[in-house]
């Protein structure tokens, strides 16, 4: 199963950031937005793309969401 996960951005190199949430990282390419990102900011990130920016509200909420649902280890 694919899931497309809600991360903030940690760290930013032109197209290319790396997210994290519940301390895993991941490198992600941001060339798909149709918007500008910085860090601080929460992205839904699938297949190594950030493909939609979040309001951060609605992020936590999702991940803590996705706590209850999920063990730790599908969300690795």
């Amino acid at each position: 199963m694919c899931l497309a996960i809600p991360m903030k951005i940690i760290s930013k190199n032109g197209d290319n950031v790396i997210a994290e949430v519940d301390s895993v990282k991941k490198e992600a390419s941001v060339m798909l937005l149709g918007e500008e990102v910085e860090v601080g900011d929460y992205v839904i990130v699938h297949a190594g793309f950030a493909i939609s920016k979040l309001d951060e509200t609605y992020a936590k909420e999702t991940i803590r969401l996705m706590r209850e649902v999920f063990s730790e280890e599908d969300l690795a």
